[in-house]
């Protein structure tokens, strides 16, 4: 019994080390996946759209979100599928989102960040 109790001093003492890279790995892949599951499904399925059908363009579509994810922040998403859908108005309001800087920017990062899921996975 008294060759265990060392051992079990040391195993204890590894518990908080264990825990904390556990909690920092969490953190970790909640940062990386800070996409919404719809937001996710939403561009699997207009990429599967414009790609065909296939289990092929399904894997293909997911590792492109993925992709854009590991690159870009949600936020910076959220903001250049904004300024992509209100570019599209035709008229004044419509070129409210054609020429200031930040929505062109955005989407300057959407597209390389799309360019570089096209490379990885395509």
């Amino acid at each position: 019994m008294l060759k265990e109790r060392p051992l079990m001093r040391r195993t204890c003492g590894l518990a908080p080390a264990l825990l904390a890279v556990a909690f920092a790995g969490r953190a970790l892949a909640a940062k990386l996946n800070d996409y919404p599951t719809a937001t996710r499904a939403d561009y699997v399925y207009a990429c599967m759209k414009a790609n065909g059908e296939t289990r092929a363009v399904l894997d293909q579509c997911s590792c492109s979100i993925d992709v854009i994810a590991s690159i870009l922040p949600y936020d910076r998403y959220v903001t250049a599928e904004t300024a992509l859908s209100l570019a599209q108005v035709p008229g004044r309001f419509g070129a409210m989102f054609r020429t200031p800087e930040e929505p062109k920017a955005a989407v300057a990062e959407l597209r390389r960040a799309q360019a570089e899921a096209e490379v990885r996975c395509f």
